[in-house]
């Protein structure tokens, strides 16, 4: 193996749950060239990796088109599959890339030259470190390490400045929002009391999240409007370093929860619907919030009760596992 290229999973928290996995497959093939082909909305965070020689982004147009000629021009000799989809086998078939590894999943055990039954019960990290431990890579440490530059710590606080941040004064970052439906998201009502318990105790706050989180933002912003509103204006670099300077991180099952860990955040992760077994922050200092009910983990977009896994979460609980860490 001279040239390896590893796809990248689709999404920033299980993107940045792969990297001790790519952390254990430099250590065991320590002379070839390591690329990552990711698609354009994460392919920024391996450009912080230091085990990744090269950066391949795969844009949206190509991926449906299966991304042939960006793999086809880098001239590997094997493919390290961490996405479970058909998709990705197919693209490194027509790419002509001799060996092909992956888990056994979705129809595509023919199209690969070393297939692994998949594991269950796993935290997703531990999922991928399995993949290339069967293939025979030792595992190392499970949680996710990145550094941030300097560069990216400037820019995040000329950013948090502008809204009015005192780099004097102690910062906490939320994470309102969540991908896949709304029943990943604590009330926003709550995440507004939040930061005025912690405004309260000389703390400012800063809201993060992606131009999909506009509306959750929004109904924050509302009820406190003392939060610096971030959300929509950060890139994955600059996020990083807002993250990297907050003293803490309050968010649902999220991305920016992943990220925050791997920098050394410390991070308070409301969970309702999903489990937390399976993606929980990884790393010392990290507090999960819960609501002891029933009928959780459903892992559902939208609650058909009453969000009673969410809801059941006092704004109280919250503040004083961030206070915590402070």
């Amino acid at each position: 193996m001279k040239r390896l290229v590893i796809l990248a999973p689709n999404w920033l928290g299980d993107a940045v749950m792969a990297l001790p996995a790519i952390a254990d497959v430099r250590r065991g093939a320590k002379d070839a060239v390591i690329a990552v082909a990711a698609r354009a909305p994460v392919a920024p965070i391996f450009r912080l990796v230091p085990e990744v020689d090269e950066v391949l982004t795969i844009e949206r147009r190509s991926w449906f088109e299966l991304g042939t000629a960006d793999l086809r021009g880098g001239a590997f000799d094997t493919a390290l599959l961490l996405p479970n989809s058909l998709h990705s086998a197919l693209m490194v078939v027509r790419a002509g890339i001799r060996d092909r590894w992956g888990y056994r999943t979705d129809c595509r055990g023919r199209l690969l030259t070393r297939a692994v039954q998949p594991p269950s019960g796993l935290h997703q990290a531990e999922y991928y470190q399995q993949l290339v431990h069967a293939l025979g890579f030792p595992n190392g440490p499970l949680e996710p390490r990145l550094p941030v530059s300097k560069t990216a710590r400037k820019a995040a606080s000329k950013l948090l400045s502008s809204g009015g941040w005192d780099p004097r004064t102690p910062l906490v970052a939320l994470a309102p929002g969540a991908a896949f439906g709304g029943a990943k998201r604590w009330p926003p009502g709550r995440f507004a009391a939040l930061a005025s318990g912690l405004a309260a105790d000389g703390v400012r706050t800063a809201m993060v999240g992606s131009g999909g989180d506009r509306q959750t933002a929004d109904e924050v912003k509302v009820r406190e409007p003392r939060v610096i509103d971030l959300v929509g204006q950060t890139d994955l670099l600059q996020l990083a370093g807002v993250l990297a300077l907050a003293r803490a991180l309050v968010t649902n099952d999220s991305g920016a929860m992943h990220l925050a860990a791997a920098i050394g955040t410390p991070v308070t992760a409301v969970f309702g619907p999903t489990d937390e077994r399976a993606t929980r922050p990884l790393g010392d200092g990290h507090t999960v919030v819960t609501a002891s009910v029933w009928c959780r983990p459903c892992m559902l977009r939208e609650c058909p009760l009453d969000h009673r896994c969410m809801e059941g979460i006092e704004t109280a609980r919250v503040i004083a596992a961030t206070r915590g860490v402070l």
